[in-house]
């Protein structure tokens, strides 16, 4: 049975590898044909742009790993099938869990790999690559663009120890709407909360239009000490408009830990809408990589139904492309309603693992009950 394992095992490994490596292949194949234009115009040294694909790397590894493994899981049991393999096991008394047992520990191990992969690397990888583009790949073009461009719900942490959530920042007139600032001292107690409802840039400094200052004493949230409320006042914020657009929170750039302890900190905002979203975003982090286990749990009984000998490889590559389509579509419908307040943020992230890995277990049950 171990030799057994070893040599399906062994099948799935090899061909996830080929897969992943074509994929990687493709993808540096195609994006650095859409910015060769930029590359050459720009004059970009050959080792930025090396840089910048390497630091590109584990986010590719994490976007494709699913796909990838789940067609070196079809690919094998398709080719299994095709000699007859799968017959004989099925005729030596092996049920449908023994014989996908190897695909199921590598789909779960390669999901364990991929959330470490997302905790350890992506952030780092992810904050180092867009530095790269901000400080080599950004046209005066492109700058004006941002600088016109309406960005909505801008979260980021500032100087002094302030969190800022905005609701809308008008780039082109320097003008921000719904704002909310969280002021801690070095023990992390909120210290301060400004509230307004308008803020523009007089060239210097932020006036802040109908704003609301409260300071707390010791106790936090529970203890305001005073609030004091202002029709126009000059803010003593270092921020400049273009901190803002450039100091804008990249959940990418994070991991779990990051995302919660920013959660946490601005739990008191009162910007629920904000608040919801980061945390669709954090179970949705947790959730993820699991998507590599559901996916090949689903697919592997397709795998084993087909009989006909003829366009295998081809039929396993349709099948495993139209489960990961569906997948990511149920799994981007389910995380807008969660944003969208619909549904509750961990649900919202565990709804597309839970679908398919039930219609998995159903089409496993109807097919292979004996």
């Amino acid at each position: 049975m171990r030799l057994l394992d070893r040599y399906i095992s062994t099948s799935i490994l090899t061909t996830f590898i080929a897969t992943l490596v074509i994929f990687t292949g493709l993808f540096i194949l195609f994006d650095s044909t859409g910015h060769l234009d930029e590359f050459i115009d720009r004059k970009i040294p050959l080792e930025i742009i090396i840089q910048y694909y390497l630091y590109a790397m584990p986010d590719i590894v994490s976007q494709t790993s699913s796909i990838a493994c789940l067609i070196s899981v079809l690919l094998t049991y398709s080719a299994l099938s095709n000699h007859n393999e799968i017959t004989v096991m099925r005729a030596s008394g092996m049920n449908f869990w023994k014989i996908v047992r190897p695909a199921l520990i590598f789909a779960l191990f390669l999901s364990v790999v991929i959330f470490w992969v997302n905790e350890k690397f992506v952030p780092y990888a992810t904050a180092e690559q867009k530095e790269i583009e901000n400080q080599y790949m950004i046209l005066e073009v492109d700058r004006k663009y941002k600088k016109e461009k309406i960005i909505k719900n801008l979260t980021f942490y500032g100087l002094r120890n302030r969190l800022y959530y905005i609701d809308t920042f008008a780039a082109k007139e320097n003008k921000l709407s719904g704002i909310t600032i969280l002021e801690y001292d070095n023990n992390q107690n909120l210290v301060q909360k400004i509230i307004a409802l308008e803020g523009r840039w007089t060239g210097i400094a932020w006036k802040f239009y109908r704003a609301q200052i409260t300071t707390y004493g010791e106790k936090g949230v529970r203890s305001p000490l005073k609030i004091k409320v202002y029709n126009e006042k000059l803010m003593d914020i270092k921020e400049t408009p273009r901190d803002f657009v450039k100091q804008r929170l990249n959940v990418r750039a994070m991991n779990i830990r990051e995302l919660g302890q920013y959660i946490e900190r601005f739990a008191d905002s009162g910007a629920n809408k904000a608040l919801n979203k980061l945390r669709v975003d954090y179970h949705q982090k947790i959730a993820y990589p699991f998507g590599n286990f559901v996916i090949v749990l689903l697919g592997l009984p397709f795998a084993l139904m087909m009989k006909n000998r003829k366009g295998t490889t081809f039929t396993s590559l349709g099948i495993a492309m139209a489960i990961g389509f569906l997948y990511y579509v149920a799994n981007a419908v389910a995380l807008a309603l969660g944003k969208g307040g619909v549904l509750p943020p961990t649900l919202s992230a565990w709804t597309a693992p839970i679908i398919f890995t039930g219609i998995g277990l159903l089409v496993i049950e109807f097919d292979f009950a004996n």
